[in-house]
């Protein structure tokens, strides 16, 4: 039966295991003092080093002479190890797991799924992250509705083929029955339903007024009350996590360094214009941007990893990680392609769902 250690004997234990797999030679206190995670004095090191030799899982070949694992140290170390691997599998799945729920709650909770999205994506690459909310490109109108809310108002809702709605109200200088907001909802629909905004031209704007009559007025207002709906979608709000990362690597942390970079990150325009930049031409895909290459010039001494995120429907976002040039690329390269994978497959798979 092994022994149960508690976190400073299996600390010490590793450090040990760690540096004679790396040197050969028996490790002393003085080498295992110099561990930063450890922070403890010499002596309470050797004390604790003779407990693990009583244990069994360290053993000094010469009296004068550091120690080495064990058969059995090593044995430890391997079992506790793949635990903790198990753990770590477990952990992921379960981030997993509950991002695709969350994922599945969909719009209503959008904001609250790219802020924690933004949170693991720091915590598991050590690095800035950041995250675009969709946006929706070439829009096409699925559905509107007027409705009457008063003698002097009517309320238009505007919904897209993504399932995003907005609703205006708009004012009117004389009374509308309800048979002429029944016609003028068949117009328009049968009129705008499928289209983009750029492909409601002149022509299309002058047939709807001619056809509605002595309520052309009427067009012209829901007419900007779909271009203000369609053009609100475009407003990209940016979510950020793990700012206070960059102070983990050295040559970023200097107080100077580290005050621009932290502004940088709270400048939501400079942060839109880096997601939104793309050198390639390209509307998909990983780009890398290191040092110079970076467009905000307060970053040109870190790198920059973006990717596309795809919900269907036409809603694209990007997501970006902010780091030293010397960061670990085919980590955070793995994280975002994994990333941007599962949100499009989840998504997929719950948009197949709500539509069967």
């Amino acid at each position: 039966m092994q022994p149960e250690l508690d976190e400073r004997k299996w600390t010490i234990l590793k450090a040990i295991i760690k540096t004679y797999l790396e040197t050969g030679e028996p490790v002393g206190s003085r080498t295992i003092s110099k561990y930063a995670e450890l922070n403890l004095s010499s002596a309470t090191i050797r004390n604790e080093m003779s407990d693990l030799e009583d244990m069994g899982l360290i053993l000094q070949p010469h009296t004068s002479a550091g120690r080495i694992p064990s058969d059995a140290g090593y044995r430890y170390y391997v079992d506790r190890m793949m635990e903790e691997k198990d753990r770590l599998v477990e952990e992921k799945d379960r981030e997993v797991t509950e991002m695709k729920e969350m994922v599945i709650e969909r719009q209503d909770k959008m904001e609250l799924i790219l802020r924690q999205m933004a949170k693991i994506l720091a915590s598991n690459t050590n690095y800035a992250a950041m995250i675009s909310g969709p946006q929706i490109h070439q829009t096409k109108l699925k559905f509107i509705q007027l409705s009457i809310v008063s003698e002097s108002q009517i309320l238009a809702t505007v919904v897209t083929e993504a399932n995003v709605v907005r609703n205006k109200m708009i004012n009117m200088e004389h009374d509308l029955d309800h048979e002429t907001i029944l016609n003028l909802n068949i117009l328009l629909n049968t009129a705008l339903n499928g289209l983009t905004l750029e492909q409601i031209n002149l022509a299309t704007i002058s047939k709807l007024k001619q056809e509605a009559g002595t309520h052309s007025d009427v067009v012209n207002r829901v007419l900007d009350a779909v271009a203000e709906a369609i053009q609100s979608d475009n407003e990209v709000e940016i979510y950020t996590s793990g700012a206070t990362n960059i102070f983990r690597y050295p040559e970023l942390s200097t107080s100077e360094k580290a005050s621009e970079l932290i502004d940088a990150f709270e400048d939501k325009r400079n942060l839109a214009g880096l997601i939104a930049s793309n050198d390639s031409g390209q509307e998909t895909g990983i780009q890398v941007y290191i040092g110079q290459e970076t467009p905000v010039e307060s970053m040109r001494d870190c790198s920059v990893v973006t990717a596309t995120y795809e919900l269907g429907d036409g809603m694209v976002g990007r997501i970006g990680v902010v780091g030293p040039k010397r960061m670990d690329y085919d980590k955070v390269v793995g994280t975002l392609k994994t990333l941007t994978s599962q949100l499009d497959q989840i998504y997929k798979k719950d948009k197949k769902k709500t539509d069967t």
